[in-house]
């Protein structure tokens, strides 16, 4: 689905509320972003899809991303733990997250079951038109994490504070945060913000019954990108990635 440019004014329909993933399953265009979330903020989840967050492989048993507990990446024999999951009817859908699409395209190489998610950074101002792209052509449902740019958190994006998304909140008397959203749900994406404050949540979730006009939408083109998270903590020695531009296959 994708809604860019669309002046049409946004409506409660199933078409816009939700994603149909290549297994048929329905996603929320807004999930709720819990990672590091106080105990007992988030009550009790139901797990409806499996993903491998990093194109890495550390030793079984072992904590962290330091050099001694890095290992070979095995992406093919991972990929077919995953399936067997699918199989077995342990996850109504298994996907990836923080894969470029070079990596996209390995991993189809040998996969029985194509992912239904690949989920990523992705916000105005590291908007990764490419790898949309790519998964919108292979049937991969791309899920923006840190749609916000995770303010106050160590990553300290400054996405709330862009000239072009405060302008356009303006125009449209709409929150910095709202407009992000709607940008993630109108470019074809889901978006995932993180926060368990219920003011915020109520405001996150009222992006479906307005839209950002063509002429206001084309705007976002213009945001100089960066990508906040890098990942620089798989980069060492004994990772398989010597670089971040290995790490992300230049899409960096």
């Amino acid at each position: 689905m994708n809604m860019m440019g669309d002046d049409k004014k946004g409506s409660d329909s199933d078409s816009v509320l939700r994603f149909e993933l290549n297994t048929g399953a329905k996603m929320p265009a807004v999930g709720l972003g819990t990672w590091k979330a106080d105990p007992g903020a988030v009550g009790e989840v139901v797990i409806a899809a499996v993903k491998i967050h990093w194109p890495i492989r550390t030793k079984p048993g072992s904590g962290g991303f330091g050099a001694d507990v890095m290992a070979p990446l095995c992406l093919p024999e991972t990929w077919n733990a995953m399936e067997g999951l699918y199989a077995s009817g342990q996850a109504r859908a298994i996907g990836v997250s923080n894969f470029s699409t070079k990596k996209l395209q390995e991993l189809l190489k040998h996969a029985k079951v194509t992912p239904a998610v690949n989920q990523v950074e992705c916000h105005p101002i590291w908007q990764q038109p490419a790898l949309h792209h790519f998964c919108n052509s292979t049937g991969i449902h791309l899920s923006a994490y840190s749609p916000l740019g995770s303010p106050g958190s160590w990553i300290n994006g400054e996405v709330m504070k862009d000239e072009t998304l405060l302008d356009v909140a303006g125009k449209l008397n709409k929150s910095p945060a709202q407009v992000a959203l709607r940008w993630g749900i109108q470019s074809g994406h889901s978006v995932l913000p993180k926060s368990v404050n219920e003011s915020r949540l109520k405001e996150n979730l009222s992006v479906f019954d307005w839209c950002i006009p063509s002429h206001l939408f084309t705007d976002f083109s213009q945001i100089p990108q960066q990508r906040l998270l890098r990942g620089d903590f798989a980069i060492n020695e004994t990772s398989p990635y010597k670089s971040i531009q290995e790490l992300w296959d230049g899409e960096i």
